[in-house]
């Protein structure tokens, strides 16, 4: 069942009624996110707009790549959904949002709560004009942009990321991956698979600095055509993942931390799907 379609009417606001859109959170699915993105009382004085509402715009951005001032008028106005988004942002509510999703998904796939191995690696996300500083040559890839350097556990459920330009290499990123990755876990990681951009001493000896043991995943030197490589499949499954919301397709962003945040948006409205069988048990 999802929420109603007179918005006003679900939430006890005077808020005309819509049709739903495809990026629309279900009524089971707002049920467990809501108390996540409450930063204060509903029904506060200073709130013009349902939370629920504000919510959506911000998933509708995320899931069409549409600019902010484009927002349809029958979502809340683009500059409250905006800044609220900016207000979720800092307070890191998707980051524990993510946290909990993270655990449901792999206790209802029979996994202990924390993960012992993860994947490391990055793309590139091709600069756009808002891009600024941020852009440059990626040497490897042949393109200009962001690179976005991503951890995920063995289901590719995401654990920690940071964005650089494009041409930091991503054995400078392995200790600050693995330090968050820790974080993350309360330091259950142990083993990190990663590809032939992380190997040499200084990778390896950054990961052993966190307790995790670094194992390098390449090509085979003769192969035809797509070869799917051992583990590392996972985390570029997540980067397919975070390819369908049209707002990552580039880098749109002017600061790195809100192309971040977009990463962890969309991770929140994958995994909440995943996570609904095991929260319907709860």
């Amino acid at each position: 069942m999802h929420f109603a379609v007179v918005v006003g009417e679900h939430w006890g606001m005077d808020t005309p009624s819509r049709t739903r859109y495809p990026s629309d959170i279900s009524d089971d699915e707002w049920a467990f996110v809501a108390p996540y993105l409450t930063l204060m009382r509903e029904d506060a004085p200073q709130r013009q707009h349902p939370l629920c509402e504000l919510f959506n715009g911000l998933r509708f951005i995320a899931r069409t790549g549409l600019q902010w001032r484009f927002m349809p008028h029958d979502l809340p106005p683009w500059e409250a959904v905006s800044q609220q988004t900016r207000r979720w942002l800092a307070a890191d509510v998707f980051g524990t949002l993510l946290a909990d999703l993270r655990v449901l998904i792999r206790l209802g796939r029979d996994r202990g709560p924390q993960p012992t191995a993860v994947i490391l690696d990055s793309r590139t996300l091709q600069s756009t004009p808002e891009s600024g500083a941020r852009a440059s040559w990626d040497g490897a890839k042949k393109r200009t942009g962001s690179k976005v350097h991503l951890a995920v556990d063995t289901l590719g459920q995401l654990l920690a990321l940071h964005v650089t330009p494009a041409r930091d290499q991503d054995r400078a990123q392995v200790s600050e991956l693995a330090a968050a990755v820790q974080a993350a876990t309360g330091e259950t990681v142990t083993l990190a698979w990663v590809d032939g951009a992380d190997t040499g001493d200084e990778p390896r000896e950054a990961a052993a600095g966190h307790g995790i043991a670094l194992t390098v995943v390449t090509l085979p030197e003769v192969r035809r055509g797509f070869v799917l490589l051992p583990r590392r499949w996972v985390v570029e499954r997540s980067f397919g993942w975070m390819s369908r919301f049209r707002r990552l397709a580039r880098d749109h962003e002017r600061l790195a931390e809100v192309l971040e945040g977009f990463h962890l948006i969309a991770f929140t409205m994958r995994m909440l799907k995943q996570a609904q069988p095991v929260v319907g048990l709860l």
